[in-house]
């Protein structure tokens, strides 16, 4: 491993550094998970509409550095059309890859993350996690990638165009002369915050090893340490620094199980198609598609990582729900519109767009009785009382996007039993600020909760996003 500075010596510097009309049954299965306590049965779930409803926050103000898109030089050996990696849900509230990387390879899990760009692991023997007492996971076991054991492992100098990957073509690179390509200064390290977490470390080059394919020079993320990180994160945004563009893939998807198989043994595979072959403009059968939609040109370049989406109305059973259309496209400031994103548990929505959309919940399913104590309690809402009235009806919840391509979610997506058979609750978050003139940022973020059960696509080549209902799971 070649570094101007050694593990050590970087450690101890971060130390430092830190209605029934279009109504369908509901065949819900509770949502529950083995960290409730007696005393708060709630809070797993309260856990994952926080994270959701911060993950929205930074999502919606975070800031990012260009990066600088001629540095793309990695190329990969394969052979191989498509690789596969397998994916499963985890009761963190996300979903689980394992990637290979070093020489010998190093396979490590990550949090799949299409609202993030740059891959990172937990490195070294020292790396810390604080706060990460999470479901089933113990914080001192969590995997780390061991550098020292890996021959193809480099620390990449501030120089080496790679580093503009984070930190743009303006780099400052401290002590190095800038009439010379021959300064052993490292690339400086990063922080990023992901919600309610954050991880800080240095940027690697890597080798990334599939069975059939290899990418050398692969720009990863060595973070020495960070904060409610259950895993390292495999980001899949559309930055240089993202696996789909170094990669250069034409398309990736996946198809997410149900949240019941949370924490078990039950995967499927996250598809990768680099394209050898590959039709252009060719579409898979069966899926509809419509495009995205152009990313907003504003300061904040985090937004140019997002995958936007063309959302065109929302319905709840038949009912057209009028949102008004400053929330649904975004502006000259980039507030507004929709994005997907497999790093957010339940899907977000502004205040006013919430409002309007439970309000037509509410309405249409009256003859139940309102749970504000259960509210308040799992962070979710409207709940309602269901018991002793049979047969249970939910209206439809429906996105309309452009070219008519319609996501008619199955009711497990959108509400689940909270506590007991009786309560049910939306499973769709917000803010707790009003404001009128529309918050910063995408208005609706669409969650993986939302998504279980659904054969995504991401086609990069053709600019669009791809998607049908099917049975994820064996």
């Amino acid at each position: 491993m070649a570094s101007s500075s050694s593990p050590p010596t970087l450690f101890f510097f971060f130390l430092i550094f830190i209605s029934v009309v279009s109504a369908v049954k509901l065949p819900l299965s509770p949502f529950s998970h083995s960290d409730q306590s007696p005393k708060d049965p709630y809070l797993s779930l309260r856990r994952l509409a926080e994270s959701s409803i911060a993950r929205a926050h930074k999502l919606k103000h975070g800031t990012s550095i260009k990066p600088d898109e001629e540095a793309l030089s990695s190329t990969a050996t394969a052979s191989a059309t498509v690789v596969k990696s397998p994916l499963s849900p985890k009761s963190y509230g996300g979903y689980s890859v394992s990637l290979s990387f070093g020489t010998p390879s190093q396979t490590i899990p990550f949090v799949f993350d299409t609202g993030s760009s740059l891959v990172w692991f937990p490195c070294t023997s020292r790396y810390l996690c604080s706060d990460c007492n999470f479901s089933g996971l113990d914080p001192t076991q969590i995997p780390r990638f061991i550098p020292k054991n890996s021959s193809s492992s480099r620390i990449i100098g501030c120089q080496n165009p790679k580093c503009q990957f984070l930190f743009g073509a303006n780099v400052q690179c401290r002590g190095c002369d800038p009439n010379t390509r021959n300064c052993t200064v490292s690339c400086p390290p990063y922080i990023l915050q992901y919600g309610l977490g954050s991880t800080a470390g240095i940027l690697l080059s890597e080798k990334l090893d599939f069975p059939d394919l290899t990418v050398p020079d692969f720009v990863v993320g060595c973070s020495i340490i960070s904060t409610r990180q259950p895993a390292g994160i495999a980001g899949f945004g559309r930055g240089s620094e993202s696996l789909p563009s170094q990669m250069k893939l034409k398309k990736f998807s996946h198809c997410l199980v149900s949240r019941r198989f949370d924490d078990t043994n039950v995967t499927t595979d996250l598809d990768l198609d680099t394209g050898s072959g590959h039709k252009s403009g060719s579409k898979t059968p069966g899926l509809t598609y419509t495009p995205f939609r152009k990313n907003p040109n504003v300061s904040n370049t985090a937004f140019l990582q997002y995958y936007y989406l063309n959302l065109r109305r929302i319905y709840v059973g038949s009912k057209h729900v009028k949102i008004p259309y400053k929330f649904l496209a975004p502006g000259t400031n980039g507030n507004g519109g929709s994005i997907v994103d497999s790093g957010s548990t339940f899907t977000f929505m502004e205040r006013p767009v919430f409002e309007l959309v439970a309000e037509e919940f509410a309405t249409q399913i009256s003859n139940y009785t309102r749970e504000k104590d259960l509210e308040k309690v799992s962070g979710l809402a409207p709940c309602f009382n269901i018991s002793g009235k049979g047969d249970v009806t939910v209206p439809e919840l429906i996105f309309e996007f452009k070219g008519g391509a319609k996501m008619e979610l199955p009711s497990s997506n959108y509400f689940s039993f909270v506590g007991n058979a009786d309560t049910v609750c939306l499973t769709v978050v917000s803010g707790n600020t009003v404001n009128p003139g529309g918050g910063t940022g995408p208005a609706i973020i669409l969650g993986n909760f939302q998504q279980q059960n659904y054969l995504i696509e991401y086609d990069l080549e053709n600019d669009r996003f791809g998607f049908a209902k099917k049975k994820c799971s064996p």
